[in-house]
């Protein structure tokens, strides 16, 4: 098991860690600010810094066997890592406060467009949701004038966790149809945009919807007969 430092603080660039194994599918560390793909957004890239010697870049990081297993994805023919040798772990952060941005952005867009959430994805500078909205037509500029509003209210965002039985008991929390919160461990994270949206969502978010910045819609595809899928992207 990993501690996973971005739960409690999503701003976190650096931490320091100890190799807990070593495989041909990546590197374990004890603790990791590295968050790994899930929930539809990517795992994060940056170095591992050992004691001596040079930087190791990791390319990706995915999710283990356990909910809290973290496994750093080393790029091709990097030098190994010994199990046991303290690094210091630290990710892209440019990269991975763009990928905040946007999946605080896809929350607020929950909020906006009506319908069950159907899919969804973060990506770098852009992002999609997918709605089940049976019989409406979408207005583009309308949701993105909404959509920008909202940012400029500058509400906070902040994490907290509920018992699985309460979840279970408010299942309009859940807003995806394609992807359910995990549970059985006792509790489940709820992110919250102040009188705006709350679902259960592991990501990593910015503390205040003003930090997103001004965004479009790029488009608005018919995916089939009542599946529409909004395509959102940081305005130039």
């Amino acid at each position: 098991m990993t501690h996973l430092v971005f739960r409690e603080d999503g701003y976190a660039r650096t931490c320091a860690a100890r190799v807990e194994s070593v495989d041909a599918r990546g590197i374990r560390l004890d603790r990791t600010v590295f968050y790994p793909t899930g929930g539809g957004q990517p795992g994060d890239t940056g170095v591992l810094r050992p004691a001596s010697g040079a930087p190791l870049a990791i390319v990706d990081t995915v999710k283990g066997d356990g909910p809290d297993e973290a496994i750093h994805v080393p790029a091709p023919g990097a030098a190994p890592v010994l199990v046991g040798s303290a690094v210091t772990a630290q990710i892209d952060w440019e990269r991975r406060h763009r990928l905040m941005r946007m999946h605080s952005c896809l929350h607020l867009l929950c909020a906006v467009v009506p319908g069950a959430v159907t899919g969804g994805q973060v990506s770098d500078g852009r992002g999609r949701l997918d709605f089940d909205v049976p019989g409406s037509a979408l207005d583009k500029e309308a949701i993105a004038a909404r959509l920008n509003a909202l940012i400029a209210e500058g509400r906070p965002l902040a994490a907290r966790w509920i018992a699985d039985e309460e979840l279970a008991a408010r299942p309009e929390l859940v807003r995806t149809m394609s992807v359910k919160p995990p549970t059985g461990m006792g509790r489940v994270r709820l992110m919250e945009v102040a009188g705006i949206d709350l679902q259960p969502c592991g990501g990593t978010h910015v503390r205040n919807t003003a930090e997103i910045g001004p965004v479009a819609i790029s488009k608005i595809e018919n995916k089939g007969k009542q599946n529409r899928r909004v395509i959102v992207a940081f305005a130039p």
